[in-house]
């Protein structure tokens, strides 16, 4: 069986194709037609046809969004792609392709995809992160995505920054109308706002994490802030849900030192006398979210 697996992003809209044996056949980019629902349902459509036009099959149907399917109306909510909130998407998409389509939130399209054939394939509990624009989450169990009676289980980053210390305060808004998010001190955002509060100098993540290795004192202890802040953001998640893998992805993920330097903090803070739950880098990198998307009809 083909499955057909849809990344809807803010720029651009990642299909892709798999076989039985989740070997990748096909895959297709295009730019997300942003601002108008009725040209993105159409985009969407059409790179389906066009995935199996070049598989020369027609396959299962699965779509990852920025946001979540209201348990309530079915229609999307809490997407940062604005255009999609209101929208029946999938009920639409169903009836442009003529047949049944699974949708997910793209973080929870993440988690799957590591958990199903990525870093934390055969772990029975996978809690998935992303690190990037914003700071989401996805749990998986037993290879099946945890939706919640909300639809939101696995929202970790519009939690409350845990533990607070001198340094976190005061604490930054967030565009959730709260403040001190967890979102608004791990995203990448989050954490040259940081740096550029501290020290004054206005730098990409990429610079000061580049900074960091290079000796700028300044660079290291903003990435040291953010170290032992995201060991107090996913203690909480063991404390709650006490996951066998912990997977990072986006952006951020790709900070060497987070894997050793983030568990010897955790323990601090974890309410158990060991911490077996590790901490790994997603297998599948950016490919993950539109794997995992086809992966919703394993």
């Amino acid at each position: 069986m083909t499955r057909i697996g849809i990344d809807l992003g803010g720029t651009k809209i990642e299909g892709i194709a798999l076989g039985p044996d989740g070997a990748e056949l096909a895959r297709i980019r295009i730019p997300t037609p942003r601002g108008s629902y009725p040209d993105t349902l159409a985009a969407i459509a059409s790179l389906v046809h066009a995935l199996e036009a070049k598989t020369a099959t027609t396959g299962t149907v699965g779509l990852g969004i920025p946001g979540a399917e209201s348990t309530l109306t079915g229609n999307i909510k809490n997407a940062n792609s604005t255009w999609l909130i209101g929208q029946p998407l999938r009920r639409d998409l169903e009836q442009h392709l003529g047949r049944p389509v699974r949708l997910s939130n793209d973080a929870n399209c993440f988690a799957l995809s590591e958990a199903t054939d990525g870093a934390a394939a055969g772990a029975e509990l996978v809690f998935g992160v992303i690190l990037g624009t914003g700071v989401g989450g996805g749990i998986v169990v037993r290879q099946q995505v945890l939706r919640g009676a909300n639809a939101i289980a696995g929202e970790w980053g519009h939690n409350p920054l845990p533990w607070p210390q001198a340094l976190d305060e005061p604490l930054p808004e967030c565009y959730c109308g709260r403040a001190g998010c967890i979102e608004t001190y791990l995203s990448g955002p989050g954490l040259a706002k940081d740096h550029t509060r501290v020290t004054g100098q206005a730098l990409s993540p990429e610079a000061i994490v580049a900074g960091a290795s290079g000796g700028d004192a300044g660079c290291a202890a903003t990435l040291d802030r953010y170290i032992e802040r995201l060991a107090r953001s996913l203690a909480t998640v063991i404390n709650v849900l006490d996951p066998d893998v912990i997977v990072l992805g986006g952006g951020l993920s790709n900070v060497g030192a987070l894997y050793e330097e983030t568990p010897q903090r955790w323990h601090r803070y974890v309410f158990s006398d060991e911490v077996r739950t590790r901490l790994v880098r997603a297998r599948h990198g950016d490919s993950s979210g539109v794997r995992g998307a086809a992966w919703l009809w394993e």
